[in-house]
């Protein structure tokens, strides 16, 4: 059986199955909103309002995955005929709060364990009418009592129910990472959100542009998703978590034909590269660079992981460092870096940064704090670095002397500029592990 996957549109008739109506078509993220919207209340607590949301979303990719409808000749997925369906109306309200749970979990849907189709998620109202499922108003009760959204799904439908989170999505658009992208983060989504957002910006043009779409999520960055979140009604914090990322994705679509890639200056093997969560020999990037720091730093605490430079090109030096981390650490090993392996390897990076005795810390220098160091940064970090760049200012006249406060600002910004032309490297003005080695390694020796 194919794993489900989330339909962009679906397809709603306005009646009984066999009755003459108009069907209309919408994204199934408006489907649910709508629907959520005129079957509960938004005012009821968050736990039911998401226990609920949670059946519809699996209700409607049942009949979607079964085809259900259209298996029986129609030309449709699904009706909004109440007895056999869920309520829909055209351009009806739809509720802030639900709006946003909505765009947080549309992709997760219920299962029994076991199996891969969408959960047949019957629900009524538990108060005019009964049914083998879930009740609507019983769910409140029960999130009265403090029961979590799953807690009361169970309650339900048993406890062999489980969720399927961040299921793909028909139209190929790129999954949610899994992390919050945030000023600091760095690699490949991170291209591609600057990316995107340039493009959609010009048919939204109150989106400032992004000067550099590299891979370090910075100042520019940060300030172009808030507005991107101002104007599409999101939280604007400025963080591309789920419901951003996906917004993004939407109306990147909407403003572009998919076709046109090439046109905005990707090649098909970047794309196909910059597509994947996985670093193996022959990848290069600001990924790899933090990989390499991760594992040169590691080795010298574990003399069974062989010294690396940091290049950031995965070569043979790179993928021997990862098998002896793999066989460490009781990873099948492989010389392939996933999401989940890179995410060991930063939590031990972390941890031997965290148990170091001051004395130690002197004879090695800073340790990196594991994220870029950009423009709008402050803490010691910043402080640190800003002392290290006067220090090597003193020798290399090209760096200009900046204020020692903790605050990346245009100085700093600028200071950091002035070392990546004397090293000959990309000039983002962050601080990454290769920059901060070089630093680090500079100011010592001096």
């Amino acid at each position: 059986m194919a794993t489900p996957v989330i339909p962009a549109t679906i397809t709603v008739h306005l009646g009984s199955p066999n009755q003459p109506a108009e069907n209309i078509t919408v994204p199934f993220t408006e489907y649910i909103k709508n629907v959520a919207s005129n079957e509960i209340y938004p005012t009821w607590p968050e736990s039911a309002v998401r226990a609920n949301i949670m059946a519809q979303i699996s209700f409607a990719l049942n009949r979607v995955y079964t085809e259900y409808y259209r298996s029986r000749g129609y030309d449709f997925d699904i009706t909004n005929n109440t007895a056999i369906d869920q309520a829909f109306s055209r351009d009806g309200e739809v509720y802030d709060n639900i709006s946003a749970i909505v765009d947080e979990i549309f992709n997760n849907y219920l299962v029994r364990v076991g199996n891969v189709e969408p959960l047949y998620a019957q629900f009524c109202d538990g108060y005019t009418t009964s049914c083998n499922g879930l009740s609507q108003w019983g769910s409140v009760n029960l999130a009265n009592q403090g029961l979590s959204p799953l807690e009361i799904l169970r309650y339900y439908y048993g406890d062999d129910i489980a969720v399927v989170y961040n299921a793909p999505i028909s139209d190929n658009t790129q999954s949610y990472p899994g992390v919050a992208l945030r000023r600091g983060s760095f690699g490949d989504d991170v291209v591609t959100i600057k990316r995107e957002l340039n493009r959609i910006s010009q048919n939204y043009p109150a989106i400032p542009k992004i000067r550099y779409t590299n891979g370090v999520y910075d100042l520019e960055t940060e300030n172009a998703v808030k507005k991107f979140q101002e104007i599409f009604n999101l939280t604007p914090d400025g963080i591309v978590g789920k419901a951003t990322w996906y917004k993004i994705k939407q109306i990147y679509a909407s403003v572009k034909m998919l076709s046109e890639l090439t046109g905005e200056g990707l090649t098909i093997s970047e794309v196909a590269r910059r597509y994947t969560r996985e670093l193996s020999m022959g990848s290069q990037g600001l990924d790899v660079e933090a990989l390499q720091y991760y594992l040169a730093f590691i080795g010298y605490f574990y003399p069974e992981l062989p010294p690396i430079p940091i290049t950031g090109f995965f070569g043979e030096m790179t993928r021997d460092a990862v098998f002896s981390f793999q066989s460490a650490y009781g990873f099948p090993v492989t010389g392939v870096v996933d999401a989940n392996l890179f995410n060991k390897i930063e939590q031990v990076y972390r941890v031997i940064v965290s148990e170091l005795p001051a004395n130690y810390q002197s004879a090695i220098g800073e340790p990196y704090p594991g994220k870029f160091l950009v423009e709008g940064d402050r803490g010691e970090s910043v402080r640190v670095i800003q002392g290290y760049l006067n220090k090597i200012g003193q020798t290399i006249p090209e760096i200009p002397a900046i204020q020692v406060d903790g605050i990346f600002g245009a100085g700093t910004k600028a200071a950091v500029i002035a070392l990546q032309q004397y090293l000959g490297i990309e000039q983002t003005g962050a601080i990454g592990p290769v920059e901060w080695a070089e630093i680090i390694s500079l100011g010592n020796n001096l």
